[in-house]
């Protein structure tokens, strides 16, 4: 009987790659055509695989935990004639298979002749025995460019075994360098992975892989702050009276929204010399997942009344908390809003997105004492911080603090939004 594989596909432009979440079939069950029979997890969403057609499961060639490369076989079915002409599916040619590759970086026992394994990469690394190193001394080493110090200055040899081992600069900034200028050297590298092997560990997720990729490209950028109070007691009132109820955060998005389509340089990208300005205004929410953050974009937020983008809104963040985006809320944001005041915290500087220039965080809603001139003393507000972390390179503290004055109107008046 013909036989079709099952193919890890391609779940989005940028993605090559997904890790088996769950396995929702195994070999003998009956499936049907476009039934999930695999949970997978890109660094953007879980999503399911699916079958081309209708059969009967032979064999299941990857488990859950491991990392596929897209296109690789990761099951085979076996369907009839006649299904596979029905789903248009393509079968396997006579001896054609291609195995799911090993999962990488992947701890490597120490027993059975193991010692000394820190990780498995795709050439197993086994650092040399511990007697076979040179001793180390104070000053010893290449000399170091004038002016650059410690994990500053690593050389090619260094950077070769961290490429093989998935380990970045900001790894090692635990680490003290006994070289030349307090360069580390090669033996304190090996010595910080001893170090390191002997703590619990467990293998970082895709999606917190992937945060982490985005604040390390992040912090490439001059990253600045500025932050101010709003009046949070409009919006309480609007929401109370409003028969729907918005999400509070559907607020702010609305008002960035506003204020930014007056204002969209403040969202520009800056691309060798030039300044790109923002061609619609796609603002993205960032919604706290087990293990990281998503942001799902909803597309022209200004170009819509608060009450038409209640039922999308919700929509998109339901769909986040589940993991379940549809590809046409993933990426292409300009900005994103970020609601930390519900953790109770009252001031942060978030983060953008590599690929934004801006990011509103809001704080958590006080009561705090303000002055009043008409009554002669200070009366009990409700009041929330706003804060704007932006990159430096593209706007100025000007230019932002006219962006939050306009922020703070509308949503001081949310009639309007």
């Amino acid at each position: 009987m013909p036989q079709v594989p099952i193919l890890m596909p391609q779940l989005g432009e940028s993605i090559t790659e997904a890790t088996i979440m769950r396995l929702l079939v195994q070999p003998g069950d009956t499936v049907v055509a476009d039934q999930e029979v695999f949970e997978v997890e890109t660094n953007k969403a879980v999503m399911g695989v699916t079958t081309e057609c209708g059969g009967t499961v032979v064999s299941m060639l990857a488990s859950e935990g491991e990392t596929i490369a897209v296109g690789t076989i990761m099951g085979i079915i076996e369907a009839t004639a006649e299904e596979i002409e029905r789903s248009g599916a393509t079968p396997l040619a006579e001896g054609e298979l291609r195995a799911a590759p090993a999962p990488k970086n992947e701890p490597v026992s120490g027993a059975g002749g193991n010692d000394g394994a820190h990780f498995r990469t795709e050439g197993e690394y086994r650092e040399a025995a511990a007697g076979s190193r040179t001793p180390t001394t104070g000053g010893r080493g290449l000399p170091v460019p004038m002016g650059v110090r410690g994990a500053h200055y690593l050389s090619p040899r260094i950077r070769a075994r961290m490429d093989e081992l998935g380990i970045t600069e900001a790894d090692l900034a635990y680490v003290s360098g006994s070289g030349a200028g307090g360069r580390i050297t090669i033996e304190d590298f090996e010595s910080f992975l001893d170090y390191v092997d002997g703590w619990p560990s467990r293998q970082a997720s895709p999606m917190r892989r992937s945060v982490a990729s985005s604040m390390q490209r992040t912090w490439r950028r001059p990253i600045a702050s500025a932050g101010r109070p709003i009046f949070m007691a409009p919006i309480i009132l609007h929401r109370k009276n409003h028969p729907r109820k918005p999400g509070i955060t559907l607020y702010f998005l609305r008002a960035l929204a506003l204020a930014l389509a007056e204002a969209p340089e403040c969202a520009g990208y800056m691309v060798g010399g030039r300044i790109l300005t923002p061609r619609r205004i796609d603002l993205g929410v960032a919604v706290q997942v087990a293990d990281g953050v998503m942001v799902p974009v909803m597309r022209g937020v200004n170009e819509f009344t608060m009450d038409e983008l209640i039922d999308e809104y919700n929509k998109v963040v339901d769909q986040a908390r589940n993991r379940r985006l549809d590809p046409g809320y993933q990426g292409g944001g300009i900005a994103t809003v970020s609601n930390f005041g519900g953790f109770g915290l009252t001031f942060a500087s978030p983060m953008p997105l590599p690929s934004e220039s801006l990011i509103l965080g809001v704080g958590a809603v006080q009561k705090v004492p303000v002055w009043s001139d008409e009554v002669e003393c200070f009366i009990p507000v409700e009041q929330a911080n706003i804060v704007a972390s932006f990159d430096h390179r593209v706007v100025d503290g000007g230019d932002i603090g006219r962006l939050m004055l306009r922020i703070a109107y509308y949503l001081e008046h949310p009639e309007v939004l």
